[in-house]
């Protein structure tokens, strides 16, 4: 039994360490949108930055928010978390609780100021 204990410690160990910030890039109607953390993720509150750019350039005129979750499983509820971002120095700053480990999807939705929604899906690792 000692030993299971010593090798599962080992095997979260080096999976922490191995562990990378979150970088992910995509297009959306001619945006680009970088979502990225500056540490890597663990359970519990996480911050995540979101960059827009339209034409190259830096974008700031626009309503971003995001949803977080994880599917229902068998034995496991649903589970969400939402935020509206801030914008902190160029960037969309956003605040994301992970209630536990595993593959948790996310709607990133910005709004221009010509009323138009956009979202893009995608999916973080913890």
């Amino acid at each position: 039994m000692n030993l299971l204990k010593i090798v599962t410690i080992l095997a979260l160990t080096l999976g922490f360490l191995n562990a990378e910030p979150v970088f992910q890039e995509g297009e959306k109607k001619g945006y680009t949108v970088v979502l990225k953390s500056d540490k890597s993720l663990v359970v519990g509150d996480n911050t995540f930055f979101v960059t827009l750019l339209k034409d190259g350039k830096i974008f700031t005129d626009a309503k971003v928010k995001a949803k977080f979750f994880m599917p229902e499983m068998p034995g496991m509820p649903y589970m969400e978390f939402k935020d509206k971002a801030k914008l902190v120095n160029e960037r969309y700053k956003l605040t994301i609780n992970f209630s536990m480990g595993g593959t948790w999807q996310y709607h990133l939705m910005f709004k221009t100021q010509d009323g138009k929604v956009h979202k893009l899906r995608s999916s973080v690792n913890l």
